[in-house]
This record gives structure tokens, sequence and C-alpha cells, in this order.
């Protein structure tokens, strides 16, 4: 007994998406590709992420900045500071706000003379 394999896209249909994908990498894009090949856009991120060709939307905080994690502030802090792993694990528990502020504080900050 053999089971066939259905194919949701055809050759032409994938290389029309990820052609179009490729010159326009918008969440636009995909909604429209949606709308014309009648699939949802699950769907066609799905496939355009088989393809390779998908990129992640980068999220943003409401004043449109990049999220940055309070690991990755932590470490920075670290960093600059010279503290320990064990130092830097403990600064990873403050309020991230907190954290951004002493961040901003250092990034402004003039180098000390050693």
């Amino acid at each position: 007994m053999t089971t066939e394999k259905t194919v949701n896209y055809t050759t032409e249909q994938t290389a029309k998406m990820v052609s179009e994908y490729t010159a326009n990498p918008t969440r636009e894009t995909v909604e429209n590709l949606a709308n014309v090949m009648g699939k949802t856009v699950r769907s066609i991120v799905a496939k355009l992420s088989r393809e390779k060709v998908y990129i992640k939307a980068e999220y943003k905080t409401k004043s449109g900045e990049s999220v940055q994690k309070k690991d990755e502030t932590a470490d920075a802090i670290g960093l600059v500071l010279k503290m320990t792993e064990g130092e830097i694990e403990s600064l990873t528990k403050a309020n991230k706000t907190a954290l951004a502020k002493i961040w901003k504080l250092i990034c402004e900050s003039k180098p000390a003379v050693e």
C-alpha cells in the first residue's frame, strides 16, 4: 500500500512566492500572497520558512526601539565594570528599567583615567 503525498504548492507557485517575498520581505507581501493563492498567512510563512527565505519580524518596544533583554543589558554592564560571572548573574535579577538606566548612564559617562 502506497500513500500519495498531497502537494500544497506547485513548483511555479513556490518560485513566485519566493521571488515576490525576496523582492519585498514584508508582512503585507505575505498577506497578499495568501490572498492571491487562497492560503492562510501561516501556510505562506511556513512555506517561505521551508524555502529558507522567510525573515522573522523584529519586535519593537512601544517607543519603536529594538527590544533588549535584561540578560544582554546585564552582560554589557558586567563587561564594562569588569564584574565576575556571579556578579553579573546577580545583576540580571534587577528591574529591567533600572538596568536600562544604569546602562544609559555608563554609555554617557566619560572614561575614568587609570
